[in-house]
């Protein structure tokens, strides 16, 4: 099961005369990580390289930031796919300290950087959402809302036309059996509708 972190961690990390700012926080997605990494830039702009590693499913990425190939952003990625995390941007800003360090140097640090970030990091479950769409008669609209609370459901929408049209996502886990009490308590007058 995929974890994610509740808030961004940092670290700072001292090698042979280089300053390594570390930093993994929650994020989803590539356009978010490139305005964080973008924000860093600005934030620190005697810093010699911003490297950064996206573990988002689809949009996972690693960025070496002109350091040698290979020796900075997919080392940290491979730090948060050893812990087994999802929906996080993992971010290393380096300030040149006058001593090359070398390919094994480098990758240890940037590996080392992002590993001490998580130390002790509180790792929250990634509960896996399911998105559904109902129509249900007016009468049952309360009744509805109760159950998708309950349910620890987030409302998405609902549209009043001939029907009360809800559309939510919840932790998949509790679709079935959601999907089942609406069932039985509309009688069977909930509509299940395609997205």
């Amino acid at each position: 099961m995929p974890f994610t972190l509740a808030a961004a961690r940092h670290s700072e990390l001292i090698v042979k005369k280089s300053r390594f700012i570390g930093c993994v926080q929650p994020l989803a997605d590539r356009a978010g990580a490139q305005a964080v990494v973008q924000a860093l830039r600005v934030a620190h702009p005697a810093a010699a390289h911003v490297c950064w590693a996206l573990m988002a499913g689809g949009q996972s990425a690693a960025n070496d930031d002109g350091e040698p190939g290979g020796t900075a952003g997919r080392p940290m990625l491979e730090v948060l796919r050893h812990h087994d995390l999802d929906g996080v941007l993992a971010t290393v800003v380096r300030y040149f300290g006058g001593v090359k360090l070398g390919a094994g140097g480098l990758v240890r640090a940037y590996t080392d950087s992002i590993a001490q970030t998580l130390i002790d990091a509180p790792l929250l479950p990634q509960v896996r959402q399911r998105t559904l769409h109902c129509a249900v008669p007016y009468a049952f609209e309360g009744l509805l809302r109760r159950e998708l609370a309950a349910a620890d459901a987030t409302l998405n929408q609902v549209r009043h036309e001939g029907l009360v049209h809800f559309d939510f996502s919840l932790p998949e886990p509790n679709a079935g059996a959601l999907i089942s009490r609406l069932d039985d308590a509309t009688q069977g007058r909930t509509a299940w509708l395609q997205p």
